[in-house]
């Protein structure tokens, strides 16, 4: 078993009552099933001067599991055109396998994938440590995950690039297309704790503390009082309740969900807070609604 005994953190001080000034971009999840040219014209519609993009997964509108010279280079040739800087990258891999020898895979795959990255100009990589839930991990998963991402770590310093893991729970889809979300490293505060002990202190965190409520709606410190000042990526939407499950919503659909007036500077967290739509088939009206609900609740929000 685990041993998940909470680290000692440092608290990080904010003023509760000053709302910040948010930078805005667009995350990429929305986009997966739209060609990558219609990510940047609608990014354009609304402004944004910084797009998140993906590798691998399989999905329409990422980049290929291993991006060809010309695909790099068409990529390159829409930011240029465009004008819409792509600094954040998202791959898939997941850390916590039993097997030893796909645990290696996923690790080979990530740096490959993280040169990809690097090709195409990101200056980040949002990494995932896995889908495993926590109560199912060992202490040797748990070894391999950290010596994971700091090989990882390694290999994007060589780079020129940052790594950032984003919270995220292990999902499991519902009948009615609903998704329970269970605790995984990154959510459970314990387990939380202890991986920030253990990585360095270079590794950052891609905070979207939508998915860490819907991994545990009744905690609304969002494990932002563990993460302030390790958060150098953010992803911003929020989850509502569907039957048993979350069904993903833009930032506010949720009503009584996250309270961001009161979150965000708590942060400590300066970057870009990427507006993440995870539906289909409403892309703009759930960026828009987001967007507007972030100005509501007093944020002067910037491009």
């Amino acid at each position: 078993m685990l041993d998940l005994s909470p680290a000692p953190r440092l608290q990080h001080p904010h003023d509760a009552n000053s709302a910040p000034a948010l930078k805005t971009g667009c995350g990429e999840w929305g986009f997966r099933n739209l060609p990558m040219l219609r990510h940047f014209e609608i990014a354009a519609e609304f402004g944004f001067k910084e797009l998140e993009f993906g590798i691998g997964g399989g999905q329409i509108g990422r980049l290929s599991e291993q991006p060809t010279p010309g695909e790099i280079a068409d990529f390159r040739a829409l930011t240029t055109a465009w004008g819409i800087a792509t600094p954040g990258s998202c791959i898939e891999n997941d850390f916590t396998l039993a097997d030893t020898a796909l645990h290696e895979a996923q690790v080979r795959k990530a740096i490959a994938q993280s040169r990809a990255a690097a090709r195409c100009g990101a200056k980040q990589v949002r990494f995932f440590a896995g889908f495993t839930p926590v109560s199912e991990m060992s202490e040797p998963v748990w070894s391999r995950l950290v010596s994971a991402l700091i090989e990882c770590d390694a290999e994007l310093e060589k780079l020129g690039l940052t790594m950032a893991i984003e919270t995220h729970g292990a999902i499991r889809l519902q009948k009615d297309g609903s998704a329970i979300h269970l605790h995984t490293a990154t959510t459970e505060r314990n387990a939380l704790s202890r991986l920030l002990a253990e990585l360095p202190e270079r590794i950052g965190f891609n905070y979207d503390p939508g998915n860490v409520r819907a991994a545990d709606p009744a905690d609304t410190r969002y494990a932002v009082d563990l993460l302030a000042g390790r958060i150098t990526y953010c992803h911003l939407k929020d989850w509502v309740r569907t039957g048993e499950g979350w069904m993903p919503a833009a930032v506010g659909d949720a009503g009584g969900g996250i309270d961001f007036k009161a979150l965000l500077p708590k942060t400590n967290y300066h970057g870009t807070y990427l507006i993440e739509y995870e539906p289909l088939t409403d892309t703009r009206e759930g960026i828009s609604r987001s967007l507007a609900h972030l100005q509501s609740a007093g944020f002067a929000l910037t491009f």
